[in-house]
């Protein structure tokens, strides 16, 4: 796998001369990446008819051994041709292809990629190789900075720690579907897939493996990019999903109802200038993250269970409480993991979060919150990475029920597992940010965080400040009749 990521990612450097940006090439490789493996499965590319601008039909030779054939400008116009010609068919196809264009300008250089690609047969690596070859290439993006996938990664550790503990199992259950509604390019999605493959040692009945790879896995996106690599990330894993493309909570949702969703709704406040008009929320707020798990609660069917990515300030600003009493009347809040500083370093350093579990149907009695922050060294990208290490003794101490029902002990005042009653966090006005550990590292100069994630944080904390005088203002200018 290394050696792929590693030959792959190599060249992308050439490429920036070229003007092809990292995300660019982590698009255009899924095109190519495709056809390669389309034609490894004997899938027929070579006649596909579409239309043109001028509105004739047409047909193009959209298979690989056509483009691996070509070279110079020839090459260049036969890979535009087949975007063009792919992104007008239906299915996952026009999915995969939708809106693609060519970002190569030099003909040497899609040559190059092209053999580079040529070179493995993507269909002979097994699921874990090829999708983790993958993932390797869009974490190496996500490092580069903005212009990378940070914006859409969560660090796959954290992911498979979340998805161990909730065993999304579509075996057996016709109806099961697995869901993110924030879904970038795709990783909870393919690690509740992977997992299940563990579990099951691949063992499914015809009838089920195709129900399970066809018609389980759902997801969303704002934007084209991640939904995009979303489907190629699963096709490598040899998923079809079901990837919608639009705001999750600006638009009205779907009727489907799902038994697990599995989230980290975008961080940060862009775009959230109004409260959504959405007759199925309760509280009114323009916090994203708080919008985000109404809709969660409200998209789960009877019984679901949710696990949610939430940085500290929606567990106390403004809304928070409102949101929070809503779900505990309807959801069993029975989980919150406090996550280690700096965990989606490089991608968002300095951002303080956690993830709340809870299951739908069942009034919460106890929330459990395991601190896996405090006296903890800060993650860094080289020195201290992000391992599993550092959720072990969580996924321990949650025990094996997913919904959270396990026997568990209170590790006391000294401990990282405590529980807390609804009555004690009424006492709060239902606000989750909870710390009765000691953080030594804090007290000690020496052990500070660096100045730039100190900064980090407390840019975060202006922005929850700025959130709550935004709400204030919006019922200010309500209360006067203005239009916001």
């Amino acid at each position: 796998m290394s050696d792929v990521v590693g030959k792959l990612w190599g060249f992308c450097h050439t490429l920036r001369h070229d003007g092809v940006d990292y995300g660019d090439y982590i698009e255009q490789l899924t095109y190519l990446l495709f056809l390669k493996m389309a034609d490894e499965r004997e899938i027929d590319l070579k006649r596909i008819s579409w239309l043109n601008e001028k509105g004739e039909n047409v047909t193009t030779d959209c298979s690989w051994p056509a483009l691996e054939s070509r070279a110079g400008t020839v090459l260049l116009d036969h890979f535009s041709d087949v975007l063009r010609a792919l992104s007008r068919q239906s299915g996952l196809l026009g999915d995969i292809f939708a809106q693609s264009t060519s970002r190569f300008s030099n003909p040497v250089n899609l040559k190059r990629i092209v053999a580079l690609i040529d070179e493995e047969e993507w269909t002979g690596l097994d699921v874990d190789v090829k999708g983790a070859a993958f993932e390797g290439l869009l974490e190496k993006a996500a490092s580069e900075g903005k212009k990378g996938a940070g914006q859409y990664f969560t660090p796959r550790v954290l992911i498979q720690s979340i998805v161990r503990v909730m065993r999304p199992d579509p075996r057996g259950k016709s109806e099961f579907k697995v869901s993110d509604p924030a879904c970038g390019t795709g990783g909870f999605l393919v690690c509740a897939y992977e997992w299940l493959v563990l579990e099951s040692k691949g063992a499914f009945d015809r009838a089920e493996a195709k129900r399970i790879r066809k018609a389980t896995y759902y997801g969303q996106d704002l934007v084209q990019r991640p939904r995009r690599l979303a489907l190629m990330n699963l096709y490598l894993h040899g998923v079809e999903p079901q990837i919608y493309i639009g705001d999750t909570i600006y638009e009205a949702p779907r009727d489907e109802r799902y038994d697990v969703i599995l989230t980290n709704p975008p961080f940060g406040t862009k775009g959230a200038n109004q409260a959504p008009e959405r007759d199925d929320f309760t509280i009114e707020t323009s916090n994203k993250q708080l919008n985000f798990v109404q809709h969660v609660m409200n998209t789960l069917k009877p019984g679901g269970r949710a696990a949610m990515v939430l940085p500290d300030n929606c567990l106390f600003e403004g809304k928070a409480g409102e949101v929070f009493e809503i779900l505990m009347q309807d959801c069993n809040l029975h989980t919150v993991l406090r996550l280690p500083r700096g965990t989606f370093t490089p991608y968002s350093q300095g951002v303080k979060a956690n993830v709340i579990f809870f299951q739908k149907g069942f009034p919460t009695e106890t929330t459990w919150i395991f601190d896996a922050r405090s006296n903890v060294p800060g993650i860094t990208k080289k020195d201290r990475p992000l391992s599993d290490k550092h959720f072990a003794e969580f996924e321990e101490v949650y025990g094996k029920d997913p919904n959270g029902r396990s026997t568990r002990k209170d590790l006391g005042e000294t401990g990282r597992f405590r529980p807390f009653s609804i009555a004690e966090i009424k006492e709060r006005d239902f606000k989750l940010d909870i710390i009765w550990l000691k953080d030594e590292a804090l007290e000690d100069g020496n052990e500070l965080p660096e100045p730039q994630d100190l900064a980090a944080e407390a840019i975060t904390e202006l922005e929850a400040v700025v959130d709550d005088l935004r709400e204030i203002l919006r019922l200010i200018e309500l209360e006067e009749g203005v239009e916001v």
